[in-house]
């Protein structure tokens, strides 16, 4: 039954990122997080907070937080957890929203349209929450980053106004001609959204690296390596991603300095991961 389970979960993830024609824009490394292999309940119990978060914010959208509560809750988010666990809470909120914007696409050709308007509804709440935990413990965002995040959060709220304009309506016409709309949105949706992701995975891996480069501390070079073995493990296109930023030559410094010859294995071990993509293996060879 274990396996049944397993494999019927795996089918259903292979299919959700199967060639939707509104979704090719989104990035590698969202179309790649359902190659993350875990027991299926658990990946379940997992999404579980996520989801039930995106009703709670549904509810409370519009009631108002405290400023001095909010600057708590950043402390506390802060030092609950590290940066691979941040970046492993954002790779599951975006994993959760890429689904989300596929099955939009789906419920969207079939004229389901209080679906489409719910579902949208979560997207507007998912896309909210990963910007504000993001936000929460990155440091140096640059000035691009928030321009998408801006022009996302903009979009989504256009986009759950036309989905919401279409369940007031019964009339054929004007369904039909919203249909467009909604799809274009749609569209610009996973383009934005795709794009801020690759910002945020560049910026993580380039303040991993920055660490690895300007450390002489073996706990902190030691703790940084192991955020960047965890990043290469997400899939080939976060390889990609070190590999251009340099991550290649970083990891042959450490392994050039007798200081730090006790974390040999585990930067070789790194630098395997990386070079198991082309970029990877083209910056081997230059070093």
């Amino acid at each position: 039954d274990s396996s049944l389970w397993r494999s019927a979960h795996k089918n259903r993830i292979n299919m959700a990122f199967k060639g939707e024609d509104h979704l090719d824009s989104l990035p590698l490394p969202v179309q790649r997080m359902h190659l993350i292999q875990v027991d299926s309940v658990q990946r379940w119990m997992e999404d579980l907070k996520l989801m039930t978060d995106c009703e709670c914010m549904c509810i409370l959208q519009s009631k108002p937080i405290s400023i001095e509560k909010d600057e708590q809750n950043e402390l506390i988010l802060s030092s609950q957890y590290s940066t691979c666990d941040n970046l492993q809470l954002l790779l599951k909120r975006a994993w959760i929203i890429s689904t989300e914007l596929t099955r939009i696409a789906q419920k969207l050709e079939k004229n389901r349209w209080q679906r489409v308007h719910s579902m949208t509804v979560r997207v507007n709440c998912h896309v909210r929450s990963m910007i504000n935990e993001y936000n929460t413990f990155t440091r140096n965002s640059s000035k691009q980053m928030h321009q998408f995040e801006k022009l996302l959060i903009d979009k989504c709220s256009e986009f759950t106004a036309f989905t919401e304009r279409c369940i007031q309506t019964e009339d054929e016409q004007i369904l039909k001609s919203m249909k467009s709309c909604i799809n274009e949105a749609l569209t610009t949706v996973a383009q934005y959204f795709g794009q801020l992701i690759e910002l945020v995975l560049t910026h993580e891996a380039q303040n991993l690296l920055r660490q690895i480069e300007l450390s002489d501390s073996v706990y902190m070079t030691e703790s940084a390596i192991s955020s960047l073995f965890s990043l290469t493990q997400e899939g080939a296109h976060l390889c990609r991603i070190i590999a251009k930023e340099g991550g290649v030559v970083a990891l042959f410094k450490i392994c050039r300095q007798d200081c730090f010859r006790c974390l040999y294995p585990q930067t070789l071990r790194t630098l395997a991961s990386i070079c198991c993509v082309e970029e990877g293996m083209h910056q081997l060879e230059k070093v």
